[in-house]
């Protein structure tokens, strides 16, 4: 199993792209309610849309800041040279690797296919004991519904057990998220 960081940092995954403001909000609370439970944020290492909503909050609140970028997307996503640390790597895998490496927990908030590529890959090697770390999933307005609906009929039809989804916290607003992140 991998080791756990010295102290509470939770990776956050959400959208990089254009979205509306209740999601924005939504990243800021988080990221506020990382820092005042004195946490440290890992992130994608952008500082635009959700990505950087979170990041700006949680440093605002005086939580330490670490995000990851490949650097191909360093322009694209706009790298967020504010961060504590801020890591440039290669490719997408070497993100994953680091922010994964960085965190004790991890909680994916509405995004995209993105977003889910994160989530699944740290669910699955949860499910595969291959960490123990927190794997929460915040959706506070059913954006996820539907797929949350297609995993529970995997496991009608025998696809995937029902302690695959038992590996996944789902919760609907901030502060049980962050209760399901703690050490």
């Amino acid at each position: 199993m991998n080791e756990e960081p010295a102290t509470a940092a939770v990776c956050v995954y959400c959208a990089s792209r254009p979205v509306p403001q209740q999601y924005l909000d939504l990243a800021a609370d988080v990221g506020t309610g990382i820092a005042k439970r004195g946490w440290s944020l890992v992130s994608g290492g952008g500082r635009v849309s959700m990505m950087g909503e979170v990041t700006r909050a949680a440093r605002a609140g005086g939580a330490r800041t670490v995000g990851v970028i490949p650097r191909a997307l360093v322009d694209l996503e706009v790298a967020d040279s504010d961060s504590d640390e801020l890591l440039v790597v290669d490719t997408m895998r070497e993100r994953k690797g680091l922010m994964d490496a960085h965190a004790s927990a991890f909680m994916a908030l509405p995004g995209g296919i993105g977003t889910c590529e994160e989530l699944f890959e740290v669910w699955t090697s949860r499910y595969l004991g291959m960490h123990a770390k927190p794997v929460v999933l915040l959706d506070p307005d059913g954006h996820y519904r539907g797929l949350l609906d297609w995993l529970r009929g995997m496991v009608d039809s025998g696809f995937a057990s029902s302690s695959s989804l038992e590996a996944l916290s789902v919760v609907t607003d901030v502060e049980a998220a962050l209760d399901a992140c703690a050490p």
